[in-house]
């Protein structure tokens, strides 16, 4: 046999216990054992659950559609009533939906030569000089004739090619279609969890035509029910209608899946919840049309509204083998941490450390006579 420091890596440690009866590490020992079972039934288990396979990434579909109607007064063109076809866009409904709630209309506008609104700063003027021919006004409404001429008594402005009268740009105190805050929302979700081959949707599978009709959703009286005021979902977001309708906004509907499939199908139910993402929200469109005379008009609408941004997530678990023994094995690993920690403690913090340590640590000789290996 080898000597020298070579024979040391030749030597073999088994384990000894020894039952020491210091009850502070004894102490330490159990609650460190108790915190591990804590964190392994309590955390792994039930609220993690551990024990099951996830699929976090479902596929989605969301179909919607907005429901009621509305009478407001259009500048030029008398008392008029909105329904879906108006205040909805896009009409086919999707993720994203706009729903008027406020609007300037300019009507009967037709391509000629007018000037320029005094609000539009690129526009003012004191001569003709200030109105190069040709040059399309800065955050205006047209191109330049080269002429400045005089919008009212005391603004003169640059004479424009575009569509004339130039924008209306006065704004109702009030939202013109106030009616919106009891329009319904309609949104239907279905989600598929492709790794365990699982669809769900979060309207009721009923045989009832008139169930839709008649119900709105309430998170403990209809939670099946996918029809939303609009008034409610916009409180739910921390505003008030009134406020958001005047100047438009955005709308975010979180709709979040959180499935155990171990569990009836039944109870797996969305969650509803509702974000205010963004203030003052509008944009432009025109409806076209000809006269007698085959002349081109438009009427011009600046609409403001509400803007619902509609996001899914959701996560499926299902009891697989595979992540169950390795969050079973886990927590044998932290039992056996338990018992590392109170060695520590043991042989190096305490105070009878060099004791402790004689006790654990004894190297077994071979009796007397005898050598360690045959000859």
């Amino acid at each position: 046999m080898a000597g020298g420091p070579c024979r040391g890596l030749l030597h073999y440690k088994t384990a000894k216990f020894a039952l020491t009866r210091n009850w502070r590490v004894g102490l330490l020992h159990r609650l460190l054992q108790l915190g591990v079972l804590g964190y392994l039934l309590g955390w792994v288990l039930l609220v993690r659950k551990g024990y099951q396979d996830t699929d976090r990434a479902p596929r989605s579909a969301v179909v919607t559609k907005l429901k009621g109607a509305a009478a407001a007064e259009v500048r030029g063109a008398g008392r008029r009533l909105w329904d879906a076809a108006d205040y909805a866009r896009p009409p086919q409904g999707g993720n994203v939906l706009f729903l008027v709630t406020n609007f300037i209309a300019t009507a009967g506008q037709a391509q000629g030569t007018c000037p320029e609104s005094p609000s539009v700063p690129a526009g003012m003027c004191t001569e003709d000089a200030d109105c190069p021919m040709g040059e399309p006004v800065v955050h205006g409404n047209g191109i330049k004739t080269g002429k400045c001429v005089m919008f009212n008594t005391t603004h003169s402005t640059c004479e424009i090619y575009g569509w004339c009268p130039v924008e209306n740009s006065t704004l109702s105190r009030k939202p013109l279609l106030a009616e919106a805050e009891n329009f319904t929302l309609f949104i239907r979700n279905t989600v598929h969890f492709t790794k365990f081959n699982f669809s769900r949707c979060n309207a009721l599978q009923t045989n009832d035509p008139y169930y839709f009709k008649s119900c709105t959703y309430d998170p403990s009286l209809s939670p099946s029910c996918p029809i939303f005021r609009v008034r409610d979902m916009v409180e739910a977001a921390g505003e008030t209608f009134g406020d958001l309708a005047l100047l438009g906004g955005s709308i975010g509907v979180h709709i979040e899946w959180d499935c155990d499939l171990d569990r009836p199908a039944a109870q797996c139910q969305p969650q509803y919840s509702f974000s205010l993402q963004d203030r003052r929200y509008n944009f432009r469109t025109a409806s076209y049309y000809w006269d007698s005379q085959r002349l081109l008009y438009r009427t011009l609408l600046k609409l403001y509204g509400i803007r619902f941004d509609i996001s899914v997530h959701g996560q499926a678990g299902k009891f697989s083998i595979i992540p169950a023994a390795v969050s079973f094995g886990t927590g044998i690993a932290f039992f056996g941490a338990a018992t590392v920690v109170c060695d520590l403690v043991l042989l190096y913090l305490d105070a009878k450390a060099d004791f402790y340590w004689k006790e654990k640590f004894e190297e077994a000789k071979p009796p007397k006579g005898k050598s360690e290996t045959a000859a």
